[in-house]
């Protein structure tokens, strides 16, 4: 059974300073793509987004055997090369307290009605990571204008556990490419800090005052525009850009999606979730950030585009 990963960022913003991110170039875009096979429904409602999912990790050399060892965050997958990568902040994938990447990470899309990385449904198989690809200014100073990550994966696998009589065994596929399978969210750069957006994740921890309204076993979403958040000290962060949201702990690294359409299920990447925020002062977590994406953003991001992991098909 995984913690809530108690290690999400939170701030108020009651006497802060003002922040912005700027663009450092032209605004970009690399186009999303679609699962293989997928069927475009139309509907009233909000689509859930088959790219997003809940990921599990283990702090780093310590016992997977040990319930306690195990976080959790969101992710997403994105578009790339090799149909491999899953972009997600960079603090669900590094531990700058132990200076180390995180053990034992796998992300599950489209994750549901479950605790753990084994207990709950996987439609789309679960996926092992084999490279993190984080900005350096993260991971050496804990700055968290850098909060995000690109994640190349292996192909997925699916478990099944079948039964004969008093005989039980579990059996393991090769469940194919990510983005074969769900398909990958665009990536955009350089945009506005005033963005119409669809943040999606797995929140399941407590707002300060203690309440905890989400359980972390289906993903949720908000929608709004985006603003520029104050300067967040405590973390280094001066060019957020945030949405009105009551996401808690687990739904960091949850995707930013820009364009969202819901037919399809696809739109840009436009941020992560980072830091959640309390802008008035109640204990209850009413905003959350994303790291301003620009130039630096998107050379992390096109290394992991093109980064193949092997077993392909």
């Amino acid at each position: 059974m995984a913690t809530t990963y108690d290690g999400v960022p939170g701030v108020t913003s009651k006497g802060v300073r003002g922040g912005a991110g700027a663009p450092d170039g032209p605004p970009g875009s690399v186009a999303p793509t679609g699962a293989r096979k997928a069927k475009a429904e139309k509907s009233k409602r909000v689509n859930l987004p088959n790219t997003v999912g809940r990921v599990f990790f283990t702090l780093p050399e310590t016992d997977p055997r040990d319930p306690k060892n195990w976080r959790f965050c969101s992710a997403t997958s994105v578009q790339g090369k090799y149909r491999n990568v899953v972009a997600t902040s960079a603090h669900c994938v590094y531990d700058t307290a132990r200076n180390a990447f995180y053990d034992n990470w796998v992300f599950i899309p489209s994750y549901r009605d479950g605790d753990n990385a084994w207990e709950g449904k996987a439609p789309y198989g679960v996926y092992a990571a084999k490279t993190f690809n984080a900005h350096e200014d993260f991971v050496v100073w804990e700055d968290y204008d850098y909060d995000y990550a690109f994640v190349n994966v292996h192909n997925g696998v699916k478990v099944a556990w079948q039964r004969s009589g008093d005989r039980r065994w579990r059996t393991v596929r090769n469940a194919g490419r990510l983005g074969d399978n769900v398909g990958g969210q665009g990536f955009t750069w350089n945009r506005s800090t005033k963005l119409t957006v669809f943040s999606f994740g797995y929140p399941a921890g407590e707002h300060p005052d203690g309440d905890r309204p989400f359980s972390g076993r289906t993903m949720k979403y908000c929608y709004g525009t985006t603003r520029a958040m104050p300067e967040a000290r405590r973390y280094d962060a001066q060019r957020h850009i945030g949405v009105a949201c009551s996401f808690t702990a687990g739904a960091s690294g949850g995707p930013f999606l820009y364009g969202y359409r819901s037919a399809s299920r696809t739109g840009y990447l436009a941020g992560v979730n980072s830091v959640a925020w309390d802008t008035d002062g109640n204990d209850r977590y009413d905003h959350v950030s994303s790291p301003y994406f620009d130039g630096d953003t998107y050379k992390v991001y096109k290394a992991a585009a093109g980064r193949w992991t092997g077993n392909s098909r």
